[in-house]
């Protein structure tokens, strides 16, 4: 897997233009090939602004099948942010959220909430359906919150969904439908979870990069360093914001290997090309600590 990334022109492993952004990577490693799940934003000739889950599937992360939009063309959905995809019950699960914007917000509306959608082949996926974390309270009333991501604890024999509201909440389920909330803890949006080290690694966005969080039972988190930048003094595409890091874990060299997606956003800072010219990052580590970019 080291020989893959090492062969890289380019941490920049997907580019986005004047009319295409890609953001929020949820990546699953399967039989030797990445499947790549992300938001696709893209800005139609009359300067409609639409959000969708896309996927594209790559075995160097160099050449890519053509991206496949998964999700409806509604902006009162905008479904994106694919958090991770999960195997239970002889399916996929995967965590996604709506980011509402019919009234031409810049931003997801107070209506945006988070889903599941199921796949027996990683291609075809149902219609999203609502998660209840708050339990009995009508999803109505459960304000907004976006940036699901699911992980289970196999000591609990429990699923956590952690997703952006109030900081970092996080609610528990043991079939992935009748969920109780857990509370929640400081910290940014797109956050994913790894296991590793005999505890739990918590990836955040803040402001600007990727923070670093570490748990020994998903519910107490200390803070690890700084957060991570990369190459983004060096990278054009990535100088306006870097965030939403998620981690696969592999293996190179027979030693466990980490590789890490983002996205960027460039040169411009995030907040005045939100919908463009954002980009999929890639940087590698064997040991969560120090990192390698191209």
């Amino acid at each position: 897997m080291l020989s893959v990334l090492e062969a890289l022109d380019s941490s920049h492993i997907i580019k986005g233009d004047a009319t295409h952004a890609f953001r929020d990577p949820a990546v699953l490693l399967h039989e030797g090939v990445f499947h790549i799940f992300m938001t696709l934003v893209e800005t139609e000739p009359d300067g409609g602004v639409y959000m969708y889950v896309a996927k594209t599937e790559s075995r160097d992360l160099k050449s890519f099948t053509p991206i496949k939009k998964l999700t409806v063309r509604d902006q009162a959905l905008n479904y994106s942010s694919p958090g991770n995809i999960v195997y239970h019950d002889g399916k996929y699960v995967m965590c996604l959220q709506t980011y509402c914007r019919e009234n031409g917000e810049k931003y997801g509306n107070e209506r945006s909430r988070i889903f599941l959608s199921e796949s027996s082949d990683l291609e075809n996926w149902s219609e999203p359906q609502p998660i209840f974390v708050k339990g009995d309270t009508p999803i109505s009333e459960c304000g907004r919150m976006i940036d699901p991501y699911l992980i289970f604890d196999e000591g609990e024999g429990v699923w956590s969904c952690f997703y952006k509201q109030n900081g970092v909440s996080r609610s528990v389920s043991r079939d992935l439908k009748h969920f109780e909330y857990r509370g929640h803890v400081d910290g940014g949006e797109n956050v994913s979870i790894l296991k590793a080290h005999g505890g739990y690694y918590m990836f955040h966005s803040p402001n600007n990069g990727i923070g670093v969080k570490f748990s020994a039972d998903l519910s107490s988190w200390q803070d690890v360093g700084e957060p991570l930048t990369f190459g983004q003094s060096h990278w054009p595409w990535a100088k306006g914001r870097l965030t939403a890091g998620v981690v696969v874990p592999t293996e190179s060299c027979g030693k466990p290997f980490y590789i890490m997606f983002f996205h960027g956003t460039g040169p411009e800072d995030e907040s005045v090309i939100f919908d463009t010219h954002a980009g999929i990052g890639v940087a590698w580590s064997f040991d969560l600590k120090e990192w390698t970019w191209k």
